[in-house]
């Protein structure tokens, strides 16, 4: 399959999850602090939105890129 068609399809895939959810959330851990065998650390959650009109772009973006590589030149078969 060619690169660019795996991209495409990735991005709309990546369009539509993020239109649907709308962001996602991540947990980082960080070490604080450190006394002889105690240690201490924080969890901090992190949330990232991802606004409807990127999502939307994505998907056209991909569409777009989808459309551009599958034309009939590009098999090799529109050639004679």
């Amino acid at each position: 399959m060619n690169p660019v068609r795996m991209f495409a399809i990735a991005l709309v895939v990546l369009g539509i999850l993020g239109a649907a959810y709308g962001g996602f959330s991540y947990t980082h851990k960080t070490k604080e602090a450190q006394l002889g065998p105690l240690s201490l650390s924080v969890k901090q959650r992190h949330h990232v939105d991802i606004p409807l009109w990127a999502g939307a772009g994505a998907v056209v973006v991909g569409g777009v890129l989808l459309l551009v590589t599958s034309g009939p030149n590009q098999t090799g078969r529109g050639q004679g």
